[in-house]
Protein backbone atom coordinates (compact mmCIF):
# COMPACT_ATOMS: atom_id res chain seq x y z
CA UNK A 1 0.00 0.00 0.00
CA UNK A 2 1.44 3.34 -1.01
CA UNK A 3 1.07 6.29 1.24
CA UNK A 4 -0.15 9.46 -0.51
CA UNK A 5 1.07 12.86 0.55
CA UNK A 6 -1.64 15.05 2.01
CA UNK A 7 -2.94 17.48 -0.56
CA UNK A 8 -2.32 21.10 0.25
CA UNK A 9 -5.21 23.51 -0.04
CA UNK A 10 -4.57 26.08 -2.76
CA UNK A 11 -4.28 29.68 -1.67
CA UNK A 12 -7.30 31.68 -2.73
CA UNK A 13 -6.84 35.40 -2.44
CA UNK A 14 -9.80 37.04 -0.70
CA UNK A 15 -11.58 39.42 -3.06
CA UNK A 16 -14.32 40.72 -0.80
CA UNK A 17 -14.02 44.48 -0.41
CA UNK A 18 -10.52 44.71 -1.92
CA UNK A 19 -11.18 48.23 -3.10
CA UNK A 20 -12.09 49.50 0.37
CA UNK A 21 -8.66 48.74 1.88
CA UNK A 22 -6.85 51.61 0.18
CA UNK A 23 -8.13 55.20 -0.29
CA UNK A 24 -6.64 55.19 -3.81
CA UNK A 25 -8.91 52.31 -4.79
CA UNK A 26 -11.96 53.95 -3.17
CA UNK A 27 -11.36 57.08 -5.29
CA UNK A 28 -10.72 54.91 -8.34
CA UNK A 29 -14.00 53.01 -7.94
CA UNK A 30 -15.95 56.23 -7.32
CA UNK A 31 -14.44 57.75 -10.45
CA UNK A 32 -15.21 54.66 -12.53
CA UNK A 33 -18.79 54.56 -11.20
CA UNK A 34 -19.42 58.07 -12.55
CA UNK A 35 -19.16 56.61 -16.05
CA UNK A 36 -22.60 55.09 -15.45
CA UNK A 37 -23.95 58.62 -14.93
CA UNK A 38 -22.42 59.70 -18.23
CA UNK A 39 -24.00 56.69 -19.96
CA UNK A 40 -27.39 57.40 -18.35
CA UNK A 41 -27.38 60.98 -19.58
CA UNK A 42 -26.35 59.86 -23.07
CA UNK A 43 -29.34 57.49 -23.01
CA UNK A 44 -31.66 60.33 -21.92
CA UNK A 45 -30.42 62.46 -24.83
CA UNK A 46 -30.79 59.54 -27.26
CA UNK A 47 -34.41 59.07 -26.16
CA UNK A 48 -34.93 62.80 -26.76
CA UNK A 49 -33.60 62.45 -30.30
CA UNK A 50 -35.96 59.53 -30.95
CA UNK A 51 -38.91 61.50 -29.54
CA UNK A 52 -38.00 64.47 -31.73
CA UNK A 53 -38.06 62.21 -34.78
CA UNK A 54 -41.49 60.89 -33.73
CA UNK A 55 -43.11 64.29 -33.96
CA UNK A 56 -44.15 67.30 -31.94
CA UNK A 57 -46.45 65.46 -29.52
CA UNK A 58 -43.77 62.91 -28.60
CA UNK A 59 -41.17 65.69 -28.23
CA UNK A 60 -43.46 67.74 -25.95
CA UNK A 61 -44.18 64.64 -23.87
CA UNK A 62 -40.43 64.04 -23.42
CA UNK A 63 -39.92 67.68 -22.41
CA UNK A 64 -42.78 67.40 -19.90
CA UNK A 65 -41.23 64.25 -18.43
CA UNK A 66 -37.94 66.11 -17.96
CA UNK A 67 -39.71 68.71 -15.82
CA UNK A 68 -41.01 66.25 -13.23
CA UNK A 69 -39.51 66.43 -9.71
CA UNK A 70 -38.00 62.95 -10.08
CA UNK A 71 -36.36 63.95 -13.35
CA UNK A 72 -34.99 67.17 -11.86
CA UNK A 73 -33.50 65.20 -8.95
CA UNK A 74 -32.02 62.67 -11.39
CA UNK A 75 -30.51 65.49 -13.45
CA UNK A 76 -28.98 67.06 -10.33
CA UNK A 77 -27.36 63.72 -9.46
CA UNK A 78 -26.20 63.24 -13.04
CA UNK A 79 -24.72 66.74 -13.06
CA UNK A 80 -22.75 65.89 -9.92
CA UNK A 81 -21.54 62.64 -11.52
CA UNK A 82 -20.52 64.54 -14.67
CA UNK A 83 -18.57 67.07 -12.61
CA UNK A 84 -16.68 64.32 -10.76
CA UNK A 85 -16.07 62.49 -14.04
CA UNK A 86 -14.77 65.65 -15.74
CA UNK A 87 -12.55 66.47 -12.74
CA UNK A 88 -10.97 63.03 -12.86
CA UNK A 89 -10.38 63.27 -16.61
CA UNK A 90 -8.64 66.61 -16.28
CA UNK A 91 -6.49 65.23 -13.45
CA UNK A 92 -5.55 62.20 -15.56
CA UNK A 93 -4.81 64.27 -18.68
CA UNK A 94 -1.20 65.22 -17.76
CA UNK A 95 -0.41 61.57 -16.97
CA UNK A 96 -1.58 60.34 -20.37
CA UNK A 97 -0.16 63.08 -22.58
CA UNK A 98 3.38 63.16 -23.91
CA UNK A 99 5.64 65.55 -22.01
CA UNK A 100 5.33 69.13 -23.23
CA UNK A 101 8.33 71.44 -23.09
CA UNK A 102 8.05 75.21 -23.46
CA UNK A 103 11.26 77.23 -23.42
CA UNK A 104 13.23 74.14 -22.38
CA UNK A 105 11.09 73.60 -19.26
CA UNK A 106 8.56 70.85 -18.81
CA UNK A 107 4.97 72.06 -18.53
CA UNK A 108 3.64 71.35 -15.03
CA UNK A 109 0.80 68.86 -14.61
CA UNK A 110 -1.34 71.45 -12.80
CA UNK A 111 -0.94 73.81 -15.77
CA UNK A 112 -2.20 71.16 -18.20
CA UNK A 113 -5.18 70.48 -15.93
CA UNK A 114 -5.98 74.20 -15.69
CA UNK A 115 -5.75 74.60 -19.47
CA UNK A 116 -8.25 71.74 -19.84
CA UNK A 117 -10.65 73.42 -17.42
CA UNK A 118 -10.20 76.79 -19.12
CA UNK A 119 -10.95 75.26 -22.53
CA UNK A 120 -14.10 73.68 -21.09
CA UNK A 121 -15.28 76.98 -19.59
CA UNK A 122 -14.63 78.87 -22.85
CA UNK A 123 -16.42 76.23 -24.94
CA UNK A 124 -19.38 76.23 -22.51
CA UNK A 125 -19.66 80.02 -22.58
CA UNK A 126 -19.52 80.03 -26.40
CA UNK A 127 -22.25 77.39 -26.51
CA UNK A 128 -24.42 79.38 -24.08
CA UNK A 129 -23.87 82.53 -26.16
CA UNK A 130 -24.90 80.70 -29.33
CA UNK A 131 -28.02 79.31 -27.63
CA UNK A 132 -28.88 82.77 -26.30
CA UNK A 133 -28.92 84.21 -29.83
CA UNK A 134 -31.43 81.72 -31.20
Amino acid sequence: MSKQAPTAKPYIRPMKGWWRRDPFFVRYMARETTAFGVAAYALILAVGAVRLAQGEAAWNGWLAALQSPASLLLHALLLLAMAVHAKSWFEIMPKTMPMIFIGGKRLQAVTITRIGWAATVVASLLLLALLGQS
